[in-house]
């Protein structure tokens, strides 16, 4: 849909969710890395949460669905949380060292996660349906999160971290299921 063709709200709605994302990606791809995969999924995830949590307090100002809203209520909640749990362990976790190679296959993997992941954030389409375009934002989103973890998992990490890549892994799942459930339901096709 043409940019003129599309309402006040949807605009600034819009306007709003570039800027988060925009950020986001400056957060992720500028993150300090370092020699430990621990550190650099933290450093680089935090401000992936972070942008959650903006764009569900986004979503609020426009959507008047119940069921969007409680979503949109659990991503704030379920990643606020995540944060907190991210830099309670981020001093500990980040003397976990890895060798130079797995270093360059988690870098290759996670940079090639992050391409797929901002460019369908930033492709998704847009209609003057803000709810829809929510969903469609979110989606590509939270299987980032879910890809990112996955990836991690794989390499020799801090026994502190795992627990909380397997809670983003399974609130992602749960939130991705509600939400293709939800954009049937909306009719967003």
């Amino acid at each position: 849909m043409a940019n003129c063709n599309l309402s006040c709200n949807t605009k600034k709605y819009l306007e709003e969710y570039r800027c988060i994302l925009d950020r986001m990606i400056s957060g992720m791809t500028d993150a300090k890395l370092s020699n430990s995969i621990s550190h650099n999924f933290i450093v680089q995830m935090i401000p992936h949460h972070e942008a959650a949590i903006q764009m569900s307090r986004n979503l609020l100002k426009y959507t008047t669905d119940i069921s969007l809203q409680n979503i949109a209520g659990n991503i704030i909640k379920e990643q606020t949380k995540s944060i907190e749990n991210m830099r309670m362990v981020l001093c500990d976790c980040s003397q976990n060292r890895n060798s130079r190679q797995c270093l360059y296959r988690y870098k290759r993997k996670t940079d090639e996660i992050f391409r797929n992941m901002f460019s369908q954030m930033n492709d998704a389409e847009c209609t003057n349906n803000i709810d829809c375009n929510f969903i469609r934002e979110m989606i590509p989103h939270h299987m980032g999160a879910v890809r990112l973890c996955e990836n991690t998992l794989q390499y020799d990490i801090c026994c502190e971290l795992k627990p909380v890549l397997n809670a983003i892994i399974s609130s992602q799942k749960r939130g991705i299921t509600q939400m293709k459930k939800l954009y049937e339901k909306l009719c967003c096709r």
